[in-house]
């Protein structure tokens, strides 16, 4: 079950003029259920991405990328789940530039201004002839308020669709910004998450817009670890309408860019912290907050090293104060010349650690208090500088190698 997370309230998400979603069944891998996903954008909005570090790259990721540089106006988004259209070699990219092809014969545009996204199983080829006939049923369906039926569609091993919504004003106009996500298992994002979505109907410029996509998945998306793969097929991507009628947002550092801002990082950040509470098989949430670093980076890489250990994770999920676990991963995380008398630890208000050693006020009652809560936060104390970071994760259950073991059957 979730970690305290529940389904989208359909009548929360907000709208976003000039974006609109329809959905189809089109039995891409399994019979009755929504599969596939067409967005659908107004003349004159933006786009930007970013998308897997990983380099056996799937071959919608690859079109995606090469249809988003070519700056031909993107209109259309193509979305499939079920299969991932990942090492397929040529014959894949042949099959999702079909389907790139079709839905623009549709919508009367160049198949260049068609981003298309897959998730589900690697190495099958992809049923692009299936995709195709449904795509009528799908664009009969466009409608701006489809956002639920769309983060229901995206899904593979989720339990849950994943969506969140806000409101803000922007140069004195109303602006909604809305997403979607997907994912559950194979998450450990180096840009983003499997698949993520997030409109505005605000006017950005599109250089700025860019640089708000990275840093919204900087502080959201490339802040989460479930079990430390980096998928083939992430994607994260951020459309702005220009249909507000606010004055084009030209610095993040504006006002107006610093409200945008904070209204996008923050439903990325509830998008990829469902990921987490809908991880596979999970049953708490894991905040781990690294501070007194030299940088963030160490910082993150400290968290990265406690989120990433099975054995941390397994402790977590046993309600075990097996708490060395912890202190063994900030050891290996790869800070050469760290002082391992200058770290404290927490575990919620409890001091486990001081100076390298045990408190002398620590109880194993203590923390078995708080390892059977179902949030839980870790606070690791370098004490090497002001540099802060903060990751999110779950622990490891019995049912995530069920989930995996049998995730082809």
């Amino acid at each position: 079950m979730p970690v305290n997370l529940s389904v989208p309230d359909p009548q929360q998400l907000h709208p976003v003029a000039g974006v609109r979603l329809g959905i189809a069944m089109a039995g891409v891998r399994k019979a009755n259920r929504k599969d596939l996903t067409v967005i659908v954008l107004d003349e004159g909005a933006q786009v930007a991405g970013v998308f897997t570090q990983n380099r056996f790259c799937a071959a919608p990721v690859q079109l995606a990328r090469k249809h988003l540089a070519l700056d031909v106006g993107t209109r259309a988004l193509l979305i499939n789940t079920g299969n991932a259209n990942a090492g397929t070699g040529e014959d894949g990219l042949v099959r999702a530039f079909s389907t790139c092809v079709a839905l623009a014969r549709h919508l009367e545009l160049a198949p260049e201004q068609v981003l298309p996204f897959s998730t589900g199983v690697i190495m099958e080829p992809l049923p692009n002839d299936r995709i195709e006939q449904g795509l009528p049923v799908a664009l009969a369906d466009l409608r701006a308020d489809h956002w639920h039926q769309a983060a229901e569609a995206i899904m593979t091993t989720d339990t849950l669709p994943k969506a969140a919504s806000q409101r803000v004003t922007v140069g004195g106009r109303p602006v909604a910004v809305t997403g979607i996500s997907k994912g559950a298992g194979m998450i450990r994002p180096n840009m983003a998450t499997m698949l993520g979505f997030i409109a505005t109907d605000a006017d950005v410029e599109p250089a700025v817009l860019q640089q708000l996509v990275r840093e919204a998945a900087d502080l959201s998306f490339n802040r989460i670890t479930i079990d430390g793969d980096t998928s083939t097929n992430d994607s994260l991507v951020l459309i702005a309408s220009g249909k507000a009628g606010n004055p084009r947002i030209t610095d993040l550092g504006s006002a107006d860019g610093q409200t945008l801002r904070r209204a996008v990082v923050e439903v990325a950040q509830q998008l990829a912290q469902a990921i987490v509470r809908d991880g596979e098989g999970a049953t708490k949430f894991i905040t781990v907050q690294v501070d007194g670093g030299r940088s963030q980076d160490e910082c993150r890489q400290v968290a990265y090293a406690i989120a990433h250990s099975p054995l941390v994770k397994t402790a977590f999920y046993a309600s075990d104060p097996n708490l060395g676990r912890i202190l063994a991963a900030v050891g290996y995380a790869g800070i050469t010349d760290l002082d391992q008398a200058g770290i404290d630890l927490y575990l919620d208000d409890v001091h486990v650690a001081r100076q390298g050693g045990r408190h002398p006020d620590y109880q194993e009652a203590d923390g078995q208090r708080v390892m059977k809560q179902s949030e839980i936060t870790v606070r690791v104390l370098l004490g090497r500088g002001q540099a802060s970071a903060t990751v999110w994760t779950c622990d490891f259950s019995h049912d995530y190698v069920s989930i995996n073991a049998d995730y082809r059957s």
